[in-house]
């Protein structure tokens, strides 16, 4: 339950001492000084329901997320700060005294955010802000460029890859339908996919991995009949896991009658995305100046007008080979960067 509270003013006591640590001030400190209501609780009033225990108050918490994101500070080193530093405690307007909170809850607001869709609710905020002291223009010039994202996944080989997919599969199914899974899977399964994939434990030979490729292709089919099959058949084919093992068999495996063949790597089937891992299928490979990476891009857009300072208007991740032109291609981005007063 949320009880907006006003922005109120900074602590007597809390605004001396950290005067006197810091006499020409800082960034921190200018964010409460130059842009006094960066964020309020009514900003964020819809993320919250009508009753239960009161909530900590969001924009507060908008703002640890802002200078946590400045710092590069993780969420245990953000909730230490708001404890501990004199300019975080002047900018949250919190007493000397005032003990913070636990770190989990950052990651409960962020959930929050996610789970009602407004993940860019603090940049829309903070643009509004910044267009009402003129350093945002209507119909001012803009720029776009992309950096990548690294995806928090390992890099794995083909033979790696279909077998951390069959087992994130079992591992799935074990959870959802544990006695269907035990009364279909063969004993050899629970041995070849009991452990995490190492390539240390893999065959050596060209020909042993193609032999044990096409043992691993054998099993996913039968999985995946199996599940065609089973009572729960719609409820298990559209788990996660499930799904990106069929995609990646599509890809890597093709089978004719009772026949599987693992492709070589110049005939795969193009047809179907080349997801890099089951645990973030949506992360791809890129390649720019010679590097090959395994994530995403992000495009920044951001004014560029001389008499103003740049500030980043549109923040759009996009799939690592989403080149820029395809990146902003949709209506909705750009209508979203004309809201924004970045485009004419």
């Amino acid at each position: 339950m949320l009880k907006p509270q006003p922005l109120g003013e900074i602590p007597v006591a809390t605004a001396r001492v950290t005067k006197a640590a810091f006499p020409k001030g800082n960034t921190i400190m200018r964010l409460r000084d130059e842009f006094d209501g960066l964020f309020s609780d009514e900003d964020f009033s819809d993320l919250y329901p009508d009753l239960g225990q009161p909530a900590l108050s969001p924009w507060r918490l908008a703002l640890v997320t802002l200078m946590q994101f400045m710092e590069n500070l993780t969420d245990r080193q953000a909730a230490n700060a708001v404890r501990l530093r004199l300019d975080w405690k002047y900018a949250l307007g919190l007493d000397l005294e005032d003990i913070g909170f636990d770190y989990s809850v950052l990651s409960e607001f962020r959930d929050r955010l996610i789970e009602a869709d407004a993940q860019e609710r603090l940049l829309d905020t903070m643009l509004e802000r910044f267009k009402t002291r003129g350093l945002v223009k209507e119909k001012g010039k803009q720029r776009t460029d992309s950096t990548h994202v690294l995806a928090n996944i390992r890099d794995m080989n083909r033979l790696e890859l279909v077998i951390e997919t069959m087992r994130a599969a079992l591992n799935e199914l074990a959870a959802i339908a544990p006695d269907w899974l035990q009364s279909i899977a063969e004993d050899s399964w629970f041995e070849r996919y009991a452990e995490r994939v190492e390539e240390y434990r893999l065959p050596k030979s060209q020909t042993a991995r193609e032999a044990y490729a096409k043992t691993v292709g054998d099993d996913g089919f039968k999985l995946l009949d199996a599940i065609t099959n089973a009572p729960l058949s719609t409820e298990l084919t559209n788990l996660p896991k499930v799904e990106v093992l069929r995609k990646i068999w599509e890809r890597h495996y093709e089978r004719k009658g009772k026949r599987v063949r693992w492709r070589d790597a110049k005939d795969l089937n193009k047809a179907i995305p080349n997801i890099a891992s089951p645990y973030d299928p949506k992360a791809r490979y890129s390649k720019k100046r010679g590097k090959t990476r395994l994530g995403y891009k992000t495009h920044f857009t951001e004014s560029c007008n001389e008499d103003s300072a740049n500030v980043i208007v549109n923040v759009l991740t996009k799939p690592a080979r989403c080149q820029l032109h395809r990146g902003y291609s949709s209506n909705f981005s750009r209508k979203k960067l004309k809201t924004r007063r970045a485009l004419c």
